[in-house]
């Protein structure tokens, strides 16, 4: 099966940790254009989507992922990959008091995957 967006285990761990904390919750990708922009984490229902937003899939355990379509238009031809690192990063995000911040890591993704996905 062929997905847009996957995560790291250390990002799954955490992931599993805030749902715990916080129940359900949802990621948003609104800015950044390459590797180690941040998307960020929110209560699920706390940030509304809308019609400009696209849903690049879900992760963990059914966390939807979603990204702004303007920067779908950038990153439409990439796989993401959530992952974790130390640091703060927005104050906005659920995982800042942790001192760690989501970001994300990507690759093309393949002519066999972009076709695949446009099925």
């Amino acid at each position: 099966m062929v997905r847009r967006v996957s995560m790291t285990g250390a990002a799954a761990a955490l992931l599993r940790r805030l749902v715990e904390q916080h129940g359900p919750v949802m990621f948003h990708q609104s800015g950044g254009c390459c590797d180690g922009s941040a998307p960020m984490c929110y209560p699920e229902g706390e940030f509304r989507v809308g019609d400009s937003d696209v849903l690049l899939g879900h992760v963990g355990d059914g966390t939807p992922f979603w990204m702004s379509a303007d920067q779908y238009a950038y990153w439409r031809h990439t796989h993401l990959t959530v992952d974790v690192v130390e640091g703060r990063g927005s104050g906005f995000s659920l995982e800042a008091p942790e001192g760690v911040r989501f970001l994300i890591r990507s690759r093309l993704l393949t002519d066999e995957e972009l076709a695949l996905l446009e099925k």
